[in-house]
C-alpha cells in the first residue's frame, strides 16, 4: 500500500511539473507575440528617475497632501514577479471574479407607470469581457452580461448633429419586436458630433498601471504595456503624459512629459515588471494629484487606471473608493478604467468607479480591442462633450398598455431625479452613440402582464395620435445647468414589418437579443442563436472594421458551448 501511495504522489509531482513548465513557456511565448505585434522608435535614457532592480521609481517634485509620505512609497524589493499559476487552475479560479448582482428590469403597466427614467451608458466592458470567456470555452455568468453595453459597443449610423447649439442628435425608429409578434421594439439612438484627433484639446493625462503580483501573465501586464504604447504614439506635443505605477505602495515613474517625448514614455513603459500586493487607493490618490498639479484649463484632464480590479491592501472598500472618484470629478479630472485578465478580475469595481468619477469603462482583452478603445475612438474615450446625460419617456396609457426597458439596470433613475441637476448620470464623448431599446404593447394586443380589473381609464385624450414623449437632459462640459431636448413619437412613426427598419434597428435588436439570451432568455420566447444570426448578418455590408462578422463567430460560439453544456448535464 505504502508504494502505491509513493507512486502515486511520484506521479502527481511529476504531472505538476510539467504543467507548470509548459504554462511558463506558453507565457514567454504568448509574452513575446504581444509585444511583437507593436513596433515603435528606439528609446533613449530617462532621466530624474531611478530605477531599482527592474523597476523605477521616482518621487515628484510638485506632489502634495498625500496622507502617506512619497519618501516612504517604494516598490518592494525591486517587485520581484509573482510565481505563474498554472493553467489548469484557471477553472477553479474564475470563481474569484467578481461581478456585481442585478435583476432584469420588471414590465410595467403604462396606466400605473407611464414614466420610466435612466442614466445613459458608453461603457462597453461587458461585450469585450464576453468575448473573452467565450472565445476562452465559458457560458458567461449572468451577471456579467450587461445588455445595454453589449449594444453600445457597436458604432451606428445616426446622423451628426446639425445644430451647434446641442451636442448630440436624437433618432428614434419603431418596428415589430423580432421575438415577440405581439410587442414593438421603441429604438432610441444618440450620437454625439465627431472630431478628429488634430482638433481634440491639449490633454493631460496620467496613466496609473498596477503591477502588482496579480498582473504578472501576458494578457495583463504585457497587454497592458502594448495597448498604451498604442495611445503614445498618437499623441501630440501638446498632449501631457505622467506614470503612476502602484503595487503594495505607489510611486510615479514618469513626471508629466510632452507627447512628443515618446521614446522616454515608451522607455518607462518598458521597465515596468509585475510582483507585490495591489494597495490601489494609493495609486489612485497619487494619480489624481499630478493630475491636478499639472492640470490645463479648458483641456482634457483626465486619469486612466490599467488593473485586473484586484485591489487586496489599503483601501479595499467599494463606496470608499467610489466617493473619492465622486470627490475628484468635481475638479475637473475624469477617470478613464481599463480592465485585463482573467481569474481574479473585479468587473464590478472598475465599471463603478469609472461611473463615479465622470469617466468610461472598457475591458482590453486583445491588441485589436486596444487599438479600438485607444485609437479608432481616442476623441470618444478622452473628450467628454456633454454631462450627466439622462433620458426620460413617458408613454400615452392610451395606446402604449404596458413596456419594459431592455438593459440599463444599473442605471435607472427616480423620475425626480431627471429635473435635479444635483443627480449624477452618465457622460457622452466626442463620437460616442449610445442606444436603448423599449419592447412596448399596444392596445389591443395580448401583454405579458393580465389587464386590472378596476384601474381601466376610458378618459379620451387630444394627444389621440402620440404614442409617447421622448425628453433628454445634459449638461454642457462647463456648466452646472442642465438643458432640455424633447421629441414627440407618433403612430405614423411605427413600421410595418422589421424587413423595412434600418441597419441601425436590426442590429440592435440582434445585440440585444443576444444578450437576453445569455441571460437566460426569459422574455425572447422561441428567437434563438440561429434566428440572432440571421438578424446580424444583414447589417454586416456596413461592417469596417469586422465587429459585427466577429459578432456572427461569437453567436455561433456561444450556440455551440450552450449545446455542448446541455449535453453535459444529460
Amino acid at each position: 500500500m505504502k508504494s502505491i501511495v509513493k507512486k502515486t504522489a511520484l506521479f502527481i509531482a511529476i504531472a505538476a511539473i510539467t504543467a507548470c513548465s509548459q504554462y511558463e513557456n506558453k507565457q514567454k511565448s504568448d509574452q513575446r507575440l504581444v509585444e511583437e505585434k507593436v513596433e515603435f522608435e528606439s528609446t533613449t535614457e530617462l532621466d530624474q528617475i531611478t530605477v531599482t532592480g527592474a523597476n523605477v521609481l521616482h518621487v515628484p517634485k510638485k506632489t502634495k497632501n498625500i496622507s502617506k509620505p512619497i519618501a516612504h512609497y517604494a516598490i518592494a524589493d525591486g517587485l520581484v514577479a509573482a510565481s505563474p499559476m498554472p493553467a489548469a487552475y484557471f477553472s477553479a479560479e474564475r470563481n474569484a471574479e467578481n461581478y456585481q448582482h442585478f435583476k432584469d428590469n420588471r414590465i410595467k403597466l403604462t396606466q400605473n407607470h407611464p414614466v420610466s427614467t435612466f442614466s445613459i451608458d458608453v461603457d462597453t466592458g461587458a461585450y469585450s469581457n464576453m468575448r473573452r470567456m467565450l472565445n476562452n470555452g465559458l457560458i458567461p455568468p449572468k451577471d456579467a452580461i450587461r445588455v445595454e453595453e453589449l449594444i453600445n459597443y457597436f458604432s451606428y449610423d445616426y446622423p451628426n448633429p446639425t445644430d451647434n447649439s446641442q451636442p448630440f442628435s436624437i433618432s428614434t425608429e419603431l418596428a415589430p419586436s423580432p421575438w415577440n409578434s405581439n410587442a414593438k421594439l421603441l429604438h432610441i439612438g444618440i450620437q454625439g458630433y465627431e472630431i478628429e484627433n488634430q482638433q481634440r484639446p491639449a490633454s493631460n493625462l496620467t496613466f496609473l498601471i498596477d503591477v502588482s503580483g496579480s498582473m504578472n501573465s501576458a494578457n495583463k501586464l504585457g497587454l497592458l504595456k502594448s495597448s498604451f504604447k498604442l495611445l503614445t504614439k498618437n499623441l501630440r506635443k501638446q498632449d501631457k503624459v505622467a506614470i503612476v505605477v502602484y503595487a503594495g505602495a505607489a510611486g510615479a515613474v514618469l513626471d508629466s512629459t510632452s507627447g512628443d517625448k515618446k521614446s522616454k514614455i515608451l522607455q518607462a513603459l518598458d521597465k515596468l515588471n509585475a510582483g507585490g500586493s495591489t494597495n490601489g487607493a494609493a495609486g489612485i490618490n497619487l494619480a489624481y494629484q499630478i493630475t491636478e498639479d499639472n492640470f490645463i484649463k479648458g483641456g482634457i484632464n483626465r486619469v486612466i487606471i490599467a488593473t485586473d480590479g484586484d485591489f487586496n491592501v489599503g483601501t479595499t472598500n467599494f463606496e470608499q473608493l467610489k466617493e473619492l472618484a465622486e470627490r475628484k470629478r468635481t475638479t475637473g479630472i475624469s477617470l478613464t478604467t481599463l480592465g485585463f485578465g482573467s481569474g481574479n478580475y473585479n468587473d464590478a469595481l472598475m465599471e463603478q468607479l469609472a461611473d463615479a468619477g465622470n469617466g468610461n469603462y472598457a475591458y482590453i482583452d486583445t491588441l485589436k480591442e486596444a487599438n479600438k478603445v485607444l485609437v479608432q475612438e481616442m476623441s470618444a474615450t478622452l473628450m467628454t462633450i456633454a454631462k450627466d446625460v439622462k433620458i426620460q419617456i413617458e408613454f400615452n396609457p392610451n395606446i402604449v398598455t404596458q413596456y419594459r426597458l431592455i438593459g440599463y439596470e444599473n442605471r435607472l433613475l427616480n423620475n425626480e431625479d431627471f429635473n435635479n441637476d444635483k443627480i449624477d448620470a452618465g457622460e457622452i464623448g466626442a463620437g460616442h452613440s449610445v442606444t436603448a431599446l423599449y419592447e412596448i404593447v399596444l392596445k389591443g394586443d395580448k401583454g405579458w402582464l393580465e389587464p386590472l380589473k378596476y384601474q381601466n381609464n376610458k378618459q379620451k385624450s387630444s394627444h389621440s395620435d402620440e404614442i409617447a414623449t421622448l425628453k433628454v437632459r445634459y449638461k454642457p462640459v462647463d456648466e452646472d445647468t442642465s438643458k432640455l431636448l424633447v421629441k414627440t413619437l407618433n403612430t405614423h412613426q411605427l413600421l410595418d414589418n422589421i424587413e423595412s427598419t434600418s441597419h441601425n434597428f436590426k442590429l440592435s435588436a440582434a445585440v440585444a437579443a443576444f444578450g437576453q439570451l445569455l441571460r437566460g432568455g426569459n422574455m425572447t420566447q422561441h428567437f434563438n442563436y440561429k434566428d440572432v444570426q440571421n438578424l446580424a448578418r444583414q447589417t454586416i455590408s456596413d461592417d469596417n472594421y469586422g465587429y459585427r462578422g466577429e459578432f456572427l463567430q461569437l453567436v455561433s460560439l456561444a450556440e455551440s458551448l450552450t449545446t455542448q453544456q446541455a449535453n453535459t448535464v444529460k
